[in-house]
C-alpha cells in the first residue's frame, strides 16, 4: 500500500467526506489504513472538522434520515447503528427526536406490505408472527408494529 504524506491524506480525507456525509469513526479508520499515526490522525480530523467536511450533528441527521427513508430501519435499529461510530449522545438524541412520524410509519407500513405479500396471502397466526419477527429485525418497537398490524385489520388472538 502506499505511504501518504499528512497533506496528501488530508486531501484524500477531503474527497472521501465530500462524497457523502462521513463521521469521525469512518473518517479515522480510512487514515489508520492510509497509515496516519494517532497524532496525525487528530490533526487531520481537527482540520476537517475545521472546514466543515466532518460534522457530526450533520452526520446523525442524513443517517437517521436515509435509513428511515431509503432502508426502512426502525428507531431502535438505527440507534444501535448509531453507538458503534461512537457519536456524541446529544447529537444522535436530536437526530432521533426529529425523525418524521409519517415517513417513519410509511416505512413500516411498506416493511409489513412487503413481508405479506412474500408469505402469498397467508393469514394464519404463524404468518402474523413471521411478520412480526420481520418487522422487529428491522428496528421497529414491538407497540407499534402490533397496533399496525391491528390497524390493517388483521386477527390475532395471542
Amino acid at each position: 500500500m502506499k505511504e501518504y504524506s499528512e497533506s496528501e491524506a488530508l486531501n484524500k480525507a477531503a474527497a472521501y467526506c465530500t462524497l457523502c456525509e462521513r463521521c469521525v469513526s469512518e473518517v479515522t479508520a480510512k487514515l489508520a489504513a492510509w497509515g496516519m499515526d494517532d497524532a496525525q490522525q487528530r490533526r487531520i480530523i481537527g482540520r476537517l472538522k475545521e472546514e466543515g467536511f466532518i460534522d457530526e450533528a450533520r452526520y446523525c441527521w442524513a443517517f437517521v434520515n436515509d435509513k428511515v427513508r431509503f432502508n426502512r430501519w426502525g428507531r431502535i435499529k438505527i440507534s444501535a447503528a448509531l453507538r458503534e461510530k461512537h457519536l456524541p449522545q446529544e447529537y444522535v438524541r436530536e437526530a432521533m427526536e426529529n425523525i418524521d412520524e409519517d415517513a417513519y410509519m410509511h416505512a413500516l407500513k411498506e416493511v409489513i406490505a412487503a413481508k405479506r405479500k412474500e408469505l402469498k396471502g397467508k393469514d394464519d397466526i404463524a404468518a402474523q408472527q413471521k411478520i412480526i419477527r420481520h418487522a422487529a429485525s428491522r428496528g421497529y418497537e414491538a407497540s407499534i408494529i402490533l397496533k399496525e398490524i391491528k390497524y390493517q385489520g388483521d386477527e390475532m388472538d395471542f
